[in-house]
């Protein structure tokens, strides 16, 4: 009785969410093993099959900066955006369209799934610009040159939608180009918001390290479980958050600002942390609505 109640529990959101479309940006916890990342398809998987329609893109960080090593070229970071050179935009290619796109589309046919590996640049769903960085050195601003690292400049949701509704789960990596060919290493987080946007997606569910916004970091109490658009680009200005949690909060602003309804960010190392949060009534990370 308590599978049934539990089944029950879920089918109000079940109904909600059917035939909706869903962005899910994988990174963190939840591509550290090949466990937790399988796990993680089977759990977009169950969407799909109660007729949600999910998309997905994926990070990959810390493998680049693992290849990287092997290559022996020493990852750098300025501001936690890391120097793309031309050899570096090789290994981001090689890792994030190669390697790990191609991981999760075996995943998703081992458990009988139809998903389609993606990256940006593949049928301009992202047109990219050079992204540019101003660093302050004492009493002024320097521009500083990432080289191969850009940030958005038009998504066109065009070959998603084909996708899509062909019934086909598009799995997106974080690369893209611009219209002169130059091939840019993104920010996931950002593509994701982005591509959310775009799609007029229900939801954004972005899986990370941690279990959500907090308002104090060293406080796990001071958890945020829901928070207005509004209340969360208060925090960013303020200078409340920091690291990896930055391009999120701006994707999720960006993704809301867009027509998204809701985004959650969960900790992605928390077992079904994304059926966790989608089909109960407490869910277990940070909703931002607007």
């Amino acid at each position: 009785m308590e599978k049934v109640s539990t089944l029950l529990e879920a089918l109000p959101y079940i109904k909600e969410f059917h035939g909706q479309t869903m962005v899910i940006k994988i990174g963190g916890h939840a591509m550290v093993s090949d466990e937790m990342l399988e796990q993680t398809v089977r759990d977009i998987m169950l969407l799909y099959f109660v007729g949600i329609k999910p998309v997905v893109v994926h990070g990959g960080g810390p493998e680049i900066s693992e290849k990287m090593e092997k290559f022996g070229i020493k990852p750098k970071f300025i501001d936690g955006l890391r120097i793309t050179d031309e050899d570096t935009i090789e290994i981001v290619e090689m890792v994030l369209d190669g390697k790990i796109n191609s991981k999760i589309i075996s995943y998703f046919i081992k458990n009988g799934a139809k998903a389609v590996g993606i990256s940006g640049k593949d049928g301009l769903l992202v047109i990219a610009r050079k992204k540019k960085v101003k660093k302050r050195i004492g009493e002024s601003e320097v521009e500083v040159d990432l080289g191969y690292v850009g940030e958005t400049e038009y998504v066109n949701p065009r070959i998603l939608e084909i996708l899509i509704d062909n019934g086909y789960i598009p799995v997106i990596s974080p690369v893209a180009a611009d219209l002169n060919g130059n091939i840019y290493n993104m920010n996931a987080d950002i593509v994701a918001g982005d591509v959310a946007g775009a799609l007029r997606a229900k939801k954004m569910i972005m899986l990370t390290d941690v279990n959500g916004i907090y308002r104090d970091v060293n406080d796990e109490s001071s958890l945020i479980s829901k928070m207005s658009a509004e209340e969360l680009e208060n925090l960013l200005k303020a200078g409340m958050l920091s690291g990896g949690m930055i391009p999120k909060a701006e994707a999720a602003l960006n993704a809301l600002k867009n027509g998204v309804e809701k985004v959650h960010i969960i900790n992605g190392s928390i077992e079904h942390s994304i059926l966790l949060e989608l089909f109960t009534k407490e869910g277990i990370g940070t909703m931002v609505h607007r």
